[in-house]
């Protein structure tokens, strides 16, 4: 059987992992096979690249050449992973077939689609990858009036960075929550961080629901369709879709691994196949997707040591989330999903100091907006890890 470790995907995950691995060895065999041109970029700095002005070159980090080289890897660039077959230790790909003694997923996730009516639903961009960014700011050439459909984390940055970017953009944001970052920030953060965005441009259409894109005359009009009836219409050059990810299960439901929300696996990151393992947006680890880079970042480090021959289980510190919005400086350590508290906040002029205590009174999470983000390095030291 062959000795290689192959790698499904170039992202930060699975170059993460070729990296460590290669800190503890450097003899045995990695294939690293990516559905892009392999090269390495930061995924996050995709929704704050307008500001800074750069291009979808300008954030290549690494092209693929240098990247195999510095890894000691084989880059398989354009390659797409037909099918697995854990049997037979085999990839299926479009380049022919793949033996592996071990198989790495870092598959990352896909945009989720609304399920949207109307001539101009397949006119919405959404923003996944360097390709997708490209595409954005070519899109983007022209256009004045911008709706971006998601108030979360990546639809308000992506509204700040526009209009930080020097554009004289409109930017309206729909979503169906009734306050931006609904998932991360409790009610008061919440407020006082819409109201900075909104003072620095951002039109906000919260408890809105869009599920209608009409052409109109090189335009789009955007319908609320609430309880069933159109309730209002908006008007937009170009549409952004940012409502989430979905992880990508599809090849490991297919080859017969368990799957959840993610490709469930175990701390060691091992599926059901003890010869496949998962991690980042893909993965599932005991309940959990945490599309984050630090969780990514401490997967990929107990992961290297597994394959290494040393089993080693993941452990999650204290894991805060910065939100890349200068308009209102926000930090977030989100308290574990399956554990119940409550939010204590304390707002003032300058910001909002918020800390979710559980059932014994032990602050275990924190939202921090505007001023009070200072406290960021002093209470995430007193936070308890998460795993």
């Amino acid at each position: 059987m062959s000795e290689t470790i192959v790698i499904i995907g170039s992202g930060l995950a699975g170059i993460t992992v070729a990296r460590e691995l290669r800190r503890i060895e450097r003899e045995r065999p990695v294939v690293v096979v990516s559905a892009d041109d392999g090269g390495f970029y930061s995924k996050p700095g995709l929704s704050n690249a307008l500001a800074a002005g750069k291009s979808a070159a300008q954030l290549l980090l690494t092209p693929p050449a240098q990247l195999a080289a510095q890894l000691g890897v084989e880059l398989r660039a354009h390659t797409r992973v037909e099918r697995i077959l854990p049997a037979e230790h085999l990839l299926q790909t479009g380049a022919g077939p793949l033996p592996y003694r071990k198989l790495v997923l870092a598959m990352g996730a896909h945009p989720i689609r609304l399920p949207l009516r109307g001539d101009g639903a397949g006119r919405v961009l959404s923003v996944n990858n360097l390709a997708d960014y490209a595409a954005f700011r070519c899109a983007l050439d022209g256009k004045s009036r911008l709706a971006i459909l998601g108030a979360g984390l990546i639809g308000c940055e992506f509204a700040n960075d526009l209009l930080a970017a020097g554009a004289e953009f409109e930017v309206e944001v729909f979503d169906p929550a009734p306050q931006p970052l609904g998932r991360l920030l409790p009610p008061k953060a919440a407020a006082f961080f819409r109201e900075r965005l909104e003072a620095a441009g951002v039109r906000f259409h919260l408890a809105t629901g869009i599920d209608e894109v009409r052409e109109d005359g090189g335009r789009l009009r955007l319908m609320d369709g609430r309880a069933g009836a159109h309730t209002a219409t908006h008007t937009a050059d170009l549409v952004l879709s940012a409502v989430g990810l979905s992880p990508a299960v599809e090849l490991a439901r297919a080859a017969g691994l368990a799957v959840g929300r993610g490709i469930r696996v175990d701390r060691t990151l091992a599926s059901s196949d003890p010869d496949i393992h998962a991690l980042g947006d893909c993965a599932e680890v005991e309940g959990r997707v945490l599309p984050f880079v630090v969780p990514i970042m401490q997967q990929a480090r107990a992961l290297a040591k597994t394959l290494a021959g040393n089993p080693t289980e993941v452990v999650y510190p204290a894991m805060p989330v910065v939100v890349k919005t200068p308009a209102c400086a926000a930090v977030v350590c989100p308290p574990p999903p399956d554990v119940h508290g409550v939010w204590r906040e304390q707002a003032d002029a300058g910001g909002v100091r918020a800390l979710f205590e559980d059932a014994a009174g032990t602050a275990i999470g924190f939202a921090l907006v505007g001023g009070a983000v200072r406290e960021k390095q002093a209470l995430s030291a007193k936070m308890p890890a998460w795993l």
